[in-house]
């Protein structure tokens, strides 16, 4: 039995976070391997504002407020401050992490990944900028990774802040390097001259919806839309929008992962009831990696709009567009908010879409058997 450690976003309070993180441990769990979660000393990130400059306690504060001035009703207000403050407390034992850090533990190998592993330029101070993530000071007898992303770091923004340099000798110690999107994939090919290889996220890898028993059955008496946004990310166009659109289909709006103007219902639930959500919705509209997954995983009809990434703001394209067209389903994209109604109104040939998810799968759990 080999001693494996994962290093990735486990203790980022969201939803895909937690799933990528489960779904990674599980499939290494089929395997036959000891896993544990290994964590990263976070640094100062290289983008800073004054939110992220004010320690973990004021920032907490400034996000609630954020929240606060969204024009939803108090009652959805209080459930997302709810749903924030309890994340980590509820869910983290689900995935065997504790309040206790494990840094540098001795490894037969150690995973980086998935998830925005390597997004190393960027302001999250819950992520910062932090070389361990690229392997550095690590214990491990192998060091490999599995679907990492870049996010919206570029080659051109490594140059730009100096990190290009330390960034790609770390990733040329790597015994295996595998991304999950062209950009990241362009910027290891740069970096280290060699191309590394191409996996689904795990989401996508390990069969939720056939395998997980933690996914309850929930009966939903209205139908309903979700929107599966970041708070603060939808506009008031699009809010407007989208709340015409769902009155036009007698739907109700679910919103799940940050609230919103006009939406009928804000969801606290579970990482897992968030499946059972999605598997009952008539629609999906989202903005984001994993949204875009859950669609897909639960086989919804689902619009995903396409963000730019403009200066230093944060946009979804280089991630989204790229998982889109791999699944064949880029015709979901809805670079502005009126195409939602065309996309939703097409039926999706998930015979298809699954046969590529079937083909990745093989590949991924070949590729993790092969290289742990």
């Amino acid at each position: 039995m080999k001693k494996i450690g994962i290093m990735s976003m486990q203790r980022i309070a969201n939803y895909g976070s937690f799933l990528q993180a489960f779904a990674l441990k599980q499939l290494l769990l089929q395997m036959g391997d000891e896993v544990e979660f290994v964590d990263y000393h976070v640094q100062k990130p290289v983008l800073t504002d004054s939110s992220e400059n004010s320690g973990s306690f004021v920032r907490k504060i400034i996000k609630g407020m954020d929240a606060l001035k969204i024009r939803s009703s108090f009652y959805q207000k209080i459930q997302f401050i709810s749903f924030k403050q309890s994340f980590k407390k509820k869910y983290l034992p689900l995935l065997g992490v504790s309040k206790t850090m494990n840094y540098t533990p001795y490894l037969d190998c150690l995973i980086i990944g998935s998830d925005e592993v390597f997004n190393c330029i960027q302001k999250n101070s819950n992520v910062g900028y932090s070389l361990e993530l690229f392997g550095e000071n690590n214990n491990a007898k192998r060091l490999i990774s599995y679907a990492a992303s870049f996010g919206n770091t570029t080659v051109e923004k490594l140059q730009k802040y100096h990190k290009d340099e330390e960034i790609s000798i770390l990733l040329k110690n790597f015994d295996q390097i595998s991304v999950r999107d062209k950009n990241s994939f362009n910027i290891v090919k740069k970096l280290t001259g060699k191309e590394p290889l191409c996996h689904l996220d795990p989401v996508l890898i390990y069969d939720y919806m056939n395998s997980c028993k933690l996914i309850p059955k929930i009966k939903v008496k209205e139908r309903f839309l979700i929107l599966y946004a970041y708070s603060g990310r939808i506009t008031e166009k699009e809010a407007r929008w989208i709340s015409s659109y769902a009155q036009e289909k007698g739907l109700k709006i679910y919103a799940i992962g940050g609230i919103h103007q006009y939406c009928d219902r804000f969801i606290n639930c579970s990482p897992f009831e968030v499946l059972a959500y999605f598997n009952n919705a008539d629609e999906v509209i989202t903005d984001t990696f994993h949204g875009t997954i859950f669609s897909v995983i639960t086989h919804r009809k689902f619009a995903t709009i396409i963000r730019k990434s403009l200066e230093e703001e944060y946009g979804n394209e280089e991630k989204l567009t790229d998982l889109l067209e791999r699944l064949q389903l880029d015709c979901r994209i809805a670079h502005k908010i009126e195409n939602i109604r065309g996309i939703n109104s097409e039926d999706i040939d998930y015979v298809k879409v699954n046969e590529i998810i079937a083909s990745e799968r093989k590949r991924a759990l070949q590729y993790l058997s092969n290289t742990v």
